[in-house]
């Protein structure tokens, strides 16, 4: 298939990113504010960050399928859209379990929070404005899907192009990756940084965006379980 190159993969990327935030941005102060100010003043509001994720993504995605697209190749093939094998599901679940548990006992240990404050404020915020089904939904599947087809599918295939180049292709990714999540502080980030390892990992030795999905949304649900004990018994 035809692939693009290392700076086109960067610049198609940025660009789908690009108009998926400002769309985004653009329908929500249509919607709901229409005063930037206080939409900066409260960031981590529920249904804000639920309207982020549902437009933005899938205005992303459409716009990596067109650079797809125009490449001449099979969406499915270029952004490895296939059903993984059983052991890697059962091997990437486990792997998972461990981090998890890791991080947890390490922000523990470390006396931090196991739960951000932009994950009580927009699961309080969106429960109390009776948003909170359509803010599960983005942060556990559309979100994944979005981030996932991006950065595993999308810049894997354009950067991961034999098996020398894939773990730089995959530290490059997960900096990328990270780097976007600045509404935690630097364990949340370092955490998510570790976890795009993984991902990242598990989609070359996969072959298959659908299983890092998988693993990335239950790793939100994980998370977002978190939340919900944090807010329902030690609040």
């Amino acid at each position: 298939m035809r692939i693009w190159g290392y700076w086109a993969t960067l610049g198609w990327a940025f660009l789908a990113f690009l108009v998926g935030q400002f769309a985004a941005l653009a329908v929500l102060l249509w919607l709901r504010i229409g005063d930037l100010n206080s939409l900066l003043a409260t960031p981590f509001d529920g249904v804000s960050v639920t309207l982020f994720i549902v437009i933005a993504n899938p205005i992303m995605i459409a716009v990596m399928g067109l650079a797809v697209w125009l490449a001449g190749s099979s969406q499915a093939d270029y952004l490895a859209l296939r059903i993984p094998r059983t052991g890697s599901v059962a091997a990437g679940i486990l792997w998972l379990v461990g981090l998890i548990v890791i991080g947890d006992a390490l922000l523990y240990l470390s006396g931090r929070a196991l739960v951000s404050p932009f994950q009580l404020q927009s699961y309080t915020t969106a429960a109390a404005e009776g948003w909170l089904p359509a803010l599960l939904a983005g942060a556990i599947i559309v979100a994944p899907a979005g981030e996932e087809i991006m950065f595993r599918g999308f810049l894997f295939r354009g950067w991961a192009r034999s098996d020398r180049s894939a773990w730089p292709a995959i530290v490059a990714i997960s900096v990328l990756w990270a780097a976007l999540h600045v509404q935690y502080d630097w364990a949340g980030v370092l955490q998510i940084f570790v976890i795009g390892l993984f991902l990242g990992w598990m989609r070359w030795r996969s072959g298959s965006t659908l299983l890092t999905f998988l693993l990335h949304a239950l790793f939100n649900l994980e998370g977002t379980l978190e939340t919900m004990l944090q807010v329902r018994f030690f609040s």
